[in-house]
């Protein structure tokens, strides 16, 4: 059985304060750190042929504490000549060595002039239908930013073309990439409407697995939420100590 599995990166130093982050790179925090150790111990017994992720560190951060459980040793390979050069290998890899690839295709939504605001602060300048609009509807972008259907258009021809067709060869393919990104795949996939693919929601930390079967790629026993609040009431945050009590 050949699997795709989708992941969006664990909480951010930007998620734990209510920021908006977009292409900002900012780390993990140590709840995010945890949540990828625990999406890590729950793919352990899923080997994994091939990596894809972002340009953004903490998307990049969850993915090597993923393969860090793995068997196999992630090895990025670099797009750009200089680098390249400077990662030549002495010879073939390793059968326990995978490619590990990154690209700005994967990134996250860019949130324009909103990157580095607090979310609740904008809510107060802006009001909440406003600032709902710019962070989840279709088509509507934040002030020189960019809208999911933006986000589609870079992110769903890239699957297509070098992510897919490496699934459709029977190897197990993860993805370690963003709400929004992740969503325009998730779209595309599982044909979501426009008007629902706003409240569609991606905790963070928590793999979300398709089997490849007779040419499809079929969600496995899970099914999606749609039950985004819209007032977008924070969330208690995650107890760290917990956490480590279930990683444990």
């Amino acid at each position: 059985m050949t699997y795709l599995i989708l992941l969006r990166h664990g909480e951010s130093r930007w998620n734990m304060v209510n920021k908006f982050t977009g292409w900002v790179d900012v780390p993990l925090s140590e709840v995010g750190v945890h949540e990828a150790l625990i999406a890590a111990a729950h793919l352990e017994g899923l080997k994994i042929d091939v990596a894809f992720t972002s340009k953004l560190t903490r998307a990049q951060e969850t993915l090597l504490l993923v393969l860090a459980r793995q068997a196999y040793t992630g090895m990025f390979m670099h797009d750009t000549v200089k680098e390249k050069r400077w990662a030549k290998h002495h010879g073939k890899r390793e059968s326990n060595e995978i490619p590990i690839y990154s690209d700005l295709a994967l990134n996250e939504r860019y949130y324009g002039d909103l990157q580095g605001r607090n979310k609740e602060t904008a809510r107060k300048t802006y009001g909440e239908k406003q600032v709902f609009l710019w962070r989840r509807s279709f088509a509507i972008r934040p002030p020189g930013g960019e809208s999911l259907q933006d986000v589609c258009k870079r992110t769903i021809p890239y699957f297509e073309k070098t992510i897919l067709p490496i699934v459709q060869s029977k190897k197990n393919v993860i993805i370690s990439a963003h709400g929004n990104s992740l969503r325009a795949i998730i779209k595309h996939l599982d044909s979501i409407s426009d008007k629902d693919i706003p409240l569609l929601e991606l905790p963070t930390g928590k793999p979300l697995i398709y089997k490849y079967v007779r040419g499809k790629l079929v969600k496995e026993k899970q099914e999606h939420s749609f039950t985004r609040p819209l007032d977008w009431t924070v969330t208690k945050k995650p107890d760290v100590k917990k956490l480590k009590k279930r990683h444990a």
